[in-house]
Formats: structure tokens, C-alpha cells, sequence
């Protein structure tokens, strides 16, 4: 009978212990993985953020950038099979990262175009977007036909397998809008150029 009584003790102690620490396990595993999954592997391995409860005409469509004369509509685009962000179907269309935030959210809202020459040597989308200077003006309009504004504030050339957790992760509470494409010299074997450019921009 004693021993029956210290067994029950023992469990009730155990299920006691047990509820205590179970949450604080599942905030720490839960946490511990989204933070893995802010690992970035850039271009290869595309940082993704909570994917967010959208509403269709809230969706970016189209990007205009006056000091390069762009004015082109805006794809939503996720992740590749391998892993990396996704890009326009076109020489012409921009896209946004869907598992980034909607521009003008806080955080990194992310857009990319292609660089260089498509078919027939028609250029692309941000053929010129390294002229872009601090200060330059970048407008995103979206389904309703409000229109979100961002002021260039820099720009940064990265290697493709480069660490650039902050082109995907903002944590100062803030809307910020960075475009990336491709830039440097065409590599035959990989059919892929050497570096990455991005601009990176505030909300106005």
C-alpha cells in the first residue's frame, strides 16, 4: 500500500514538473526553429518570413522608379523547388517574394527583377538599376491604387553564397523595400553572373 501510495506521489509529482516545463520547451523549440529558418543562405537558400494572411488587392503590382525610366508590373513569387528565391517570368515583369512583407509593412519587403539581355538582346527590367543614387524615389502601387513611396539609401554588391541576413531581416519596427537582381560578369559554365546587387530603401 506504501508503495502504491509513493508511486501515485511520484506520478502526480511528475505530471506537476511536467506542466511547468512543457510550455517553456515549446516556446524555446518553437523559437529556436524559426530563428533557423532566418538562416541565410543568400540566393541559394532564400531567407522566408511568417507567411501572412493576404488580401488580393493588397498585393503589389506595379513598380515604377522614374530616375531609370522603370515602370513594370509585379509577379508574387515564392521559393524554388531549390530553395531560392523565385524571379519574373519575363525580361519586362518585376516580382515580389511573397513570404516577405507586403511594401509598406514593417519589415523587408523584398522585389526582384532580372539584369542583362534577354532573347534577341532585349534588355531587362533593372538593366540600370546601379544608377540609382540615395535619395532617389521608388514608387509601389497596389491593387487598390494606393501608391506606398521609398527613398533609396543605398546600395550593396554581394557574393551569391555571401551572408546578407539583412536583406531579408529588419528588426527596427520599420517599412523597408529592397530590390535585388544580378550584376557583374557572366559566368558561361554556371549561366549566372558573379555578384548580386541590392538597393536598399525606406518608406517615406
Amino acid at each position: 500500500m506504501q508503495l502504491k501510495i509513493l508511486s501515485k506521489i511520484a506520478v502526480l509529482i511528475i505530471i506537476i514538473i511536467g506542466s511547468a516545463v512543457y510550455p517553456t520547451l515549446l516556446f524555446y523549440f518553437t523559437n529556436k526553429s524559426v530563428a533557423q529558418n532566418q538562416s541565410l543562405l543568400f540566393i541559394n537558400n532564400a531567407v522566408a518570413a511568417p507567411k501572412q494572411k493576404q488580401k488580393n488587392y493588397n498585393l503589389p503590382i506595379r513598380l515604377k522608379i522614374p530616375k531609370i525610366k522603370v515602370n513594370a508590373a509585379i509577379e508574387s513569387i515564392g521559393l524554388t523547388p531549390k530553395g531560392e528565391v523565385g524571379i519574373p517570368t519575363g525580361p519586362a515583369n518585376t516580382a515580389w517574394f511573397k513570404l516577405s512583407p507586403l511594401p509598406g509593412a514593417n519589415g523587408n519587403s523584398i522585389i526582384t527583377g532580372h539584369y542583362g539581355y534577354w532573347k534577341n538582346n532585349k534588355p531587362t527590367v533593372f538593366n540600370n538599376l546601379s544608377k540609382l543614387r540615395k535619395g532617389d524615389k521608388i514608387y509601389i502601387e497596389n491593387g487598390k491604387g494606393e501608391i506606398t513611396t521609398f527613398i533609396v539609401r543605398e546600395s550593396k554588391s554581394y557574393n551569391p553564397k555571401a551572408t546578407a541576413t539583412d536583406v531579408f531581416i529588419s528588426t527596427d519596427g520599420k517599412s523597408h523595400l529592397n530590390l535585388i537582381t544580378c550584376e557583374g560578369v557572366w559566368d558561361k559554365v554556371a549561366k549566372n553572373y558573379s555578384n548580386r546587387l541590392v538597393v536598399f530603401a525606406d518608406k517615406e
